[in-house]
Parts: structure tokens; sequence; C-alpha cells
């Protein structure tokens, strides 16, 4: 065959099934569990020359991307993590049994190790001439055209992993996802901050305002949450057993809506730092974002949905207050909620919950939405900051800040409440709110109110996380992740009922 090798796709997985059987019945393992390969490709062509000159023979291995037949040689292109390579096998270097298998039984998207010489075609590749191969694994379904298959996203991120192999750029995005992690702990190391690992199963849900995932654990015969922060009060725990700055990075949960900037299972990033304050968390969460700008990306500009903004130099302050009654002509302070539902029913913004809190969080988040940034909101009311301390010029208000970006929240920090006396009325108000049915109350957490009572310093936190690695890369947070979470293909369901009932029977 001249050209590369075409099957009828019905047909593909049913042929590639007769090929597997052939394997076996020659006694060919077409799943074995060790490899000979002593090379990767970046490596081979690094050493290309030393290779050529020595005719040293090296062995790699990979998933076949392509192949074309021409009589008594094919040429094929083998793929790793590291790159590509082209391979040459002839039927002379084989031998005719080897050469007739190659060509029969094995397909685009199997991995096979190859053994062979460097060599350079004589159109100039640099290239790898086999002397021998060996199946590594059958792939008994085709990959999807890369031009014209998966398309769809709810097939990308169902099958991420033919997302991954087709699309250079989403693998790409993932590695720099990765390097955006590791230059927040690397910055956060380097300041001095101690890494810490928290519980992800709680009795009770501190730390932020979201529904949580509930479940029950079977030996306390208990029922428990899956964490909504990344660990806010044990964080404080330990800065009253005498840690002065730690941080932690982990998965929340969240038992919301899904949206381009929300999912319910995500990561962040917390940290808490012992006699410093909210001004001082601003400073280096500004230092922070800074330098991920530049050592992520390398730059300091970014446009995000349709927003542009520039990290660099001195962030403005937008006061919580001020910005809503300049937007809307309510103060969250002086009006009474009467006249708040009134101008949201105005403005055409949903609310739910009719309860101040809800009612002042709710006219704040129309506003933000035109705000580029990067700017620090400040001055939160009390009323949507149970775990801030109040600000000593004006109790209504705290010491609170969260950054703003296109749009939206990105990162939310204070100075920590740490007078027990403060913080318990404060929960037994976000209890009230949870009696009335708000869902995003925060529960009270009464040992750690019993923590304040021995006393803890002075403290700032903050939480972000990979929300702002969405919006650099503008896009939504469920393609910045590996696999979102995907309800169920109906017929798999189907098919797991089918076993279930005939197993019941």
């Amino acid at each position: 065959m001249s050209a590369e090798k075409k099957i009828i796709p019905g047909n593909e997985k049913e042929e590639r099934l007769k090929k597997l059987a052939l394997l076996c019945d020659a006694g060919i393992n077409p799943y074995p569990a060790t490899s000979k390969r002593d090379y990767v490709i970046a490596q081979f062509f690094a050493d290309f020359k030393e290779l050529e000159n020595n005719q040293k023979e090296i062995t790699i291995a990979g998933r076949l991307r392509s192949m074309r037949s021409h009589g008594n040689l094919t040429f094929a292109n083998l793929e790793d993590a590291s790159g590509k390579i082209q391979l040459a096998f002839s039927k002379k270097e084989l031998g005719d049994e080897s050469y007739k298998r190659l060509v029969k039984l094995i397909d685009i998207s199997d991995f096979i190790e190859v053994t062979g010489k460097a060599f350079v075609t004589t159109r100039g590749e640099s290239s790898l001439m086999a002397t021998s191969w060996n199946i590594l694994s059958k792939a008994i379904a085709p990959i999807p055209d890369a031009w014209y298959g998966l398309k769809d996203d709810d097939d990308r991120y169902r099958q991420r992993y033919l997302d991954l192999l087709l699309n250079p750029e989403t693998r790409d995005l993932f590695v720099k996802k990765a390097l955006f992690w590791e230059v927040i702990r690397d910055f956060m190391k380097r300041h001095g901050f101690f890494e810490v690992e928290t519980p992800t199963i709680e009795t009770s849900t501190g730390g932020a305002e979201a529904n949580p995932f509930k479940t029950h654990h079977d030996d306390f015969d208990l029922d428990v949450f899956m964490r909504i922060s990344v660990g806010e009060l044990w964080q404080k725990r330990l800065m009253a057993a005498g840690f002065e700055k730690v941080f932690e990075i982990g998965r929340v949960y969240r038992n919301e809506g899904s949206s381009p900037d929300h999912l319910q299972e995500f990561t962040n990033m917390e940290f808490y730092w012992a006699y410093a304050n909210y001004e001082m968390g601003m400073a280096l969460t500004q230092e922070l974002f800074q330098e991920i700008g530049q050592k992520v990306f390398n730059k300091s500009k970014f446009v995000t949905k349709d927003m542009e903004y520039d990290l660099a130099g001195e962030w403005p302050r937008i006061d919580y207050r001020s910005e809503v009654l300049k937007q809307t002509g309510i103060d969250v302070l002086e009006d009474s909620d009467e006249k708040m539902k009134k101008k949201l029913e105005e403005l055409g913004v949903r609310y739910e919950g009719s309860n101040r809190e809800r009612l002042t969080d709710t006219l704040w988040k129309y506003c933000r939405r035109s705000i580029a940034g990067p700017a620090f909101l400040i001055n939160h009311p009390k009323l949507v900051s149970p775990l801030s301390k109040a600000k000593e010029d004006d109790p209504r208000l705290t010491e609170r800040f969260q950054v703003i970006i296109a749009g939206s929240e990105i990162a939310n920090g204070f100075s920590e409440l740490n007078d027990p006396i403060d913080q318990k009325e404060r929960f037994l108000l976000q209890q009230e709110l949870i009696d009335r049915g708000d869902k995003e109350a925060m529960m009270p957490d009464w040992e750690f109110v019993e923590m304040l009572e021995h006393g803890m310093p002075p403290t700032c936190g903050l939480g972000m996380g990979e929300r702002l690695f969405a919006y650099l890369v503008n896009k939504s947070v469920r393609e910045t992740t590996l696999f979102p979470l995907m309800r169920p293909k109906r017929e798999s369901t189907n098919k797991k009922s089918e076993i279930l009932l005939k197993n019941n029977k």
C-alpha cells in the first residue's frame, strides 16, 4: 500500500480485534509489562551525531501516529512525551516475518518499542532505522481524526486523554498550569511560609460561605462535610499553636452550580501570617500576582472576557460602600432592605434569599462586573465578612480586601478576627441565617471559638486559586481542569444497571 492505511471507520475496531487475535495466536503478548526503552526521543536527537557516527543500537518507545508503506519499506512517526521521530522499517533489515507482522498487524495509535540505528534520509531527516520491534500495547479503538474529531467540548472533557493527545495547545495549557502552582509554592516558601496539610473531611464547614457536600463516616456513625476552604480554621489554629507563617495548596468542594467561573471541585491556596494585618497582606498579594505574571507568562498585560488589565505597578483601591452607591444609588449601610430589593428588581438582577447580607452581596456582585482591575476592594461591611476583624474607626466595616480582575473576585483576604466574643456573636448570626434557610451562610465552628479563647495573635489570611490561572489564560475554569466532573454516559449507566439486575436475580 503506497498510502496511509485506511479502513472504514465502522469496521475498524472489528479489524483491530482480529489483528489482536492473530498476535496472540503467534505467541506474541500484545500487552507486555515491561519495555526495553533506553532512550527518549528528545535525547535521541540531542545525541544524534554521536549515535550516527558510532552506529550504536538504541531502543525507543511510544505511540505510532502514522504509517506509510512502500513495498519493502515502511515509514512511521512515533511519539513519546518528549517529541516525535521518523522510523524506517526495511524488509531487508527486519526479515520477512517481522516485516510482514508490522505491516499486517500493527495500526496507527498502537504503542511499540523499536530498536535501531540513527541515520539521515535522502531528504535530510534525522531518523531511526529499525533492526527489531515489539508491540507494547495494541489499541483496539482508533484515535479520532486530528482535524475533525473532538470538536465538541463535552467530548473533549469526557475523553480528555484524546484531547491532550491530539491538541498540543491543550497539553501546553496544563504544563503552564503546573508552573503556575510551582511559582506560587516557591514564592510562599521563599517568603518564609511553612507548607501544611489540613483535613478535607470536617464535622463543620468553616472558612467560607458555600453549600457543602455532605457524606457519612461509617466508623464514627457521623455525618461529615467536604471542606469548602483550604483549611482556614485549621490554619488559624496553627497560629495559636505558635506557627507564624503557614500555607496550603489543596482541593476544595462546593455543592453549587457550574459556570465559566465555578466548579464543584477545584484547587485553592490559603496562607496565614501572624503579626500581620490586611495592609501587609495586600502588599504580599500584589507581589505574588506580579511574579506569577512574569514567571509563568513572561508579561504583565492580559485580556480576560474582553477586559484589558495590567498587573504591573500599584493597584488602586475601591471602597465597597462608595462603589455600590456610585453605581446603584444604594447605601449598603443605611438604606432599607426594601429599597435594596426594589433596586435589584429595577436592575433586573435575580437574588436568592431576602436577608440583608444576601441583598448587600448581590448588589456588590452587580457592581463588580464593570471593573477591569486589577484593584483591591476594601472596607467590606461587617455583615458580609463573618471572619474579618472590624475597623477601629468604623466597626460597621472590616479590614478585608479582595482582588478584582475582569469583573470578578479572584482572591480574598483580611485581618483575621481573633476576638472570641465577637466571633461567637457572628457565628450566632450565621446560625440564624442557616435556620432561616440560607444555604450559603457560614456553618459555626464552636471548637474554633474555644481555640480563640486560648488566644490567637493578630493574623492576616488570604485565599486564592485556579480561577486566577483561568482568567490569565482567558478560559473557563472547566477548560483549565484536567478532568472536570461529567454526567455518566446514558449507555454506560444502562449497562451498569443491567449488570446489577442480572447479579441480583
